[in-house]
């Protein structure tokens, strides 16, 4: 399987990319990684190069600011449009960038092209929970606004993601509401909630915010402007609580001792919660398997999103979506 990696997106590229991408090459050699960019800057950091690693070069980035739409039209040299373009000519199994997420979302789009029967893909990155299982959130910010028909299409996506990559044999879907009662809601929530009982899903109803992190759910369906409102106060709510942790753990050598003993149990706490460990968030929808990393990923993030692809390509995951959606046809 070969699986392409946009070495120049993200904050630390294409340092940590190549790095991870490193990683991943020696632990499974049944993966071809393809580094796409500026082959003399990545070239800096393949020391003792697997066999299983190769460069496309590709002479120009897509920045963070960029507008998505014109930077993908226009920068045709790009080493995210290099990729995408190589999962399109399936000359790869699929993608992975950590860069400009609405040039990412377009080069799904324009580029690798949507499955048959998907009206709008979702961005589905995988939310840290209690138990160490995670919550698949779709969607998470690809799609400001979405019609109920799109939730069941995206209920149906992260039902099939979470059999295919995590072995979960009958996922619980959940609806992001305000509250568990099947009719409340605004009146996206309301039409969506029969479509979801008629989907080929496990529906468990609506689903409230703060049962996220205690894993009510395999998978959280929202529109993207719910969906990234979630995800950011619980980014945000996380940062907040490590850092006032850290503040009252060094404020005076009684609460320093009190830290040595707590330690190892913090740092299992922010392991698991820790985005790193899931690796990437999915574009499902795609007809190709596309990912997306935090822009702030680190080595081990890459790695773990070439674990998750590896897994998803030998689960034919795209195929697999194609066939519910379609009917089987």
């Amino acid at each position: 399987m070969r699986i392409a990696i946009d070495a120049m997106g993200g904050d630390h590229a294409p340092k940590v990319v190549v790095e991870g991408a490193l990683e991943a090459a020696r632990e499974w050699k049944d993966v071809e990684i393809i580094l796409v960019g500026d082959a003399a800057a990545i070239e800096v950091y393949l020391s003792n190069r697997p066999d299983n690693i190769k460069i496309v070069h590709a002479a120009e980035v897509i920045e963070p600011d960029d507008e998505p739409v014109k930077a993908v039209r226009r920068k045709k040299d790009a080493s995210m449009v290099v990729a995408g373009r190589l999962v399109h000519e399936k000359q790869a199994d699929a993608m992975i960038s950590a860069g400009n997420t609405g040039a990412l979302m377009t080069t799904g789009l324009l580029i690798v092209g949507r499955i048959n029967g998907i009206e709008r893909p979702a961005l589905a990155p995988m939310i840290p929970t209690m138990d160490g299982n995670g919550v698949l959130c779709l969607d998470m910010g690809a799609n400001m606004d979405a019609t109920a028909e799109q939730l069941s299409q995206y209920a149906i996506m992260g039902s099939i993601y979470r059999t295919k990559v995590d072995g979960i044999a009958k996922p619980r879907v959940g609806l992001l509401n305000v509250g568990t009662e099947a009719m409340k809601g605004n009146e996206l929530t309301k039409a969506a909630y029969p479509l979801l009982e008629q989907a080929p899903i496990h529906f468990i109803g609506n689903v409230e915010s703060r049962e996220i992190l205690r894993a009510k759910c395999d998978v959280i369906v929202c529109d993207g402007f719910a969906g990234n409102i979630m995800l950011k106060s619980i980014e945000g709510a996380a940062s907040a609580i490590f850092s006032a942790l850290r503040e009252e753990f060094t404020s005076s050598v009684l609460n320093k001792l009190a830290a040595a003993i707590l330690r190892p149990g913090i740092t299992k706490f922010r392991k698991k919660m820790d985005y790193n460990e899931t690796g990437a968030g999915p574009l499902l929808g795609i007809d190709g398997l596309v990912l997306k990393s935090h822009g702030s990923s680190n080595a081990t993030a890459i790695k773990n999103a070439v674990r998750q692809a590896r897994i998803a390509i030998q689960n034919d995951l795209v195929g697999a979506i194609s066939m519910e959606i379609n009917d089987g046809k």
